[in-house]
């Protein structure tokens, strides 16, 4: 017999879970609300916890509603569908604060400014895995936490033209007219949500990749720039200009296949502003500058601009959309940590906008050494902003107490959420700090 428990969950935690306690033991189930009370099956026990699988919600929260995706709780992609996208909001904006404090002794009671996106139809990139089961191939999204494919019918979240693209792909690979053996299809929409960046992985290439091309292309429609790689003999192919185009708050970006730019087509517009404020002054440093999405705009308020991304691709587009613009930056091709460790600069104003690994320890102590006047920190991880937050701070410990700590320490001044990933536990936070006197 299944051995099950009843639980009530205490409250939702970073990663989708929600959190409850019994028998000494800490328990994660995904897929519930705080205030339900439960009746789950232990999938995963360790020492200390274990994970649960809820087979009946005893007590519903008010909040539950009925998932927009018939795939949700089977597909890895989306962990908050059964949650009402205020209720959404509320629970992400409490996990920041309790993260921060926990693992960054960083106490705030200010308001946090929180920015809803339209919770369906926002993503303009997607990745899609390709399988083939029960012998046809199919298209879709991983099962959470497992290299399984789940086939996708629908996703709500994606924008009307990668909705578009994703029902096309069905048909393309159901009509078996794509030789070869893809494996993974990447696609990213530009601004007007018309034209398409196609990045598709293949094992090996069964045609000559001209083929490949002309057939994708008479399938998928409005494919701007195609990018084909055979994993074999790690072999790129590029047919088109290589880019799509942006336009985000009067400014235009070049795209390139393997650069990094926002997905929440609704929000990106609203991120300029917030970062970027009113801030003027000599010198402007742009770390993880990507494209140039802030880089831009800083230039035409900054005396010097210093960007800084390790992506090579990134930087080449940052340098043409500085040429489009007639702006002036300095761009640096190199990992943030390195530059900062050589670096002498004295910016005025710093932009931070780090992936999932955050600025780190030492870039982090190594900018407090710099001292710049004002930070503006977006993180796509509380857990690591976190952890840059005690150092710049000054929460943290001082690694070596035997040394004087010539670093300055920094006060929060503000605080926003931007909701970048409506329907999942991402969380998406801007902090913006100034140097104590």
């Amino acid at each position: 017999m299944t051995e099950t428990l009843q639980v009530r969950v205490e409250k939702l935690v970073y990663g989708g879970n929600g959190l409850s306690h019994a028998g000494g033991h800490t328990i994660f189930i995904p897929f519930t609300l705080p205030g339900e009370a439960l009746t789950i099956e232990p999938v995963e026990r360790r020492k200390k916890w274990i994970r649960g699988r809820a087979i009946d919600v005893l007590e519903p929260s008010s909040d539950r509603v009925g998932a927009s995706c018939p795939h949700f709780g089977t597909c890895g992609g989306c962990h908050y569908q059964h949650i009402a996208y205020p209720a959404q909001l509320k629970h992400k904006t409490e996990i920041l604060r309790e993260t921060l404090e926990r693992l960054g002794r960083l106490r705030w009671d200010g308001p946090i400014t929180v920015h809803e996106s339209p919770p369906l139809g926002y993503r303009n990139r997607a990745q899609w895995v390709v399988r083939r089961i029960d012998g046809r191939l199919t298209v879709g999204y991983f099962v959470a936490g497992t290299s399984t494919l789940c086939e996708a019918t629908v996703c709500p979240i994606l924008s009307p033209r990668l909705t578009q693209a994703l029902a096309e792909w069905r048909e393309l690979l159901a009509d078996e007219v794509l030789p070869g053996t893809v494996f993974e299809v990447e696609a990213f929409a530009d601004s007007s949500d018309e034209r398409l960046l196609l990045n598709v992985a293949f094992e090996e290439f069964a045609r000559p990749p001209e083929e490949l091309a002309a057939t994708l292309k008479s399938r998928v429609r409005n494919v701007e720039s195609l990018l084909l790689l055979d994993r074999s003999r790690s072999r790129l192919e590029l047919f088109g200009p290589g880019y799509v185009f942006q336009e985000v708050g009067g400014h235009r970006y070049r795209v390139s296949h393997l650069s990094f730019f926002q997905v929440n087509r609704f929000l990106a517009a609203d991120l300029l502003p917030a970062v970027l404020g009113q801030h003027r002054g000599a010198l402007a440093l742009d770390l993880f500058a990507g494209v140039g999405f802030f880089s831009i705009p800083l230039a035409k308020s900054f005396e010097r601009v210093i960007a800084v991304d390790a992506n090579m691709a990134a930087t080449r587009d940052l340098r043409a959309n500085a040429d489009v613009a007639k702006v002036r930056v300095a761009s640096h091709n190199a990992n943030v940590e390195t530059f900062l460790l050589k670096s002498r600069e004295k910016p005025d104003f710093v932009v931070l906008d780090p992936a999932r690994a955050g600025l780190g320890s030492a870039a982090a102590r190594r900018l407090a050494a710099l001292a710049p006047q004002e930070i503006a920190y977006l993180s796509c991880d509380p857990a690591t902003l976190a952890r840059d937050l005690a150092i710049l701070t000054g929460s943290s410990k001082v690694p070596d107490e035997s040394q004087e700590d010539t670093r300055a320490r920094y006060t929060v001044t503000g605080m926003d959420l931007f909701d970048l990933f409506p329907q999942t536990y991402h969380i998406e936070a801007l902090v913006h700090l100034r140097r104590d006197s």
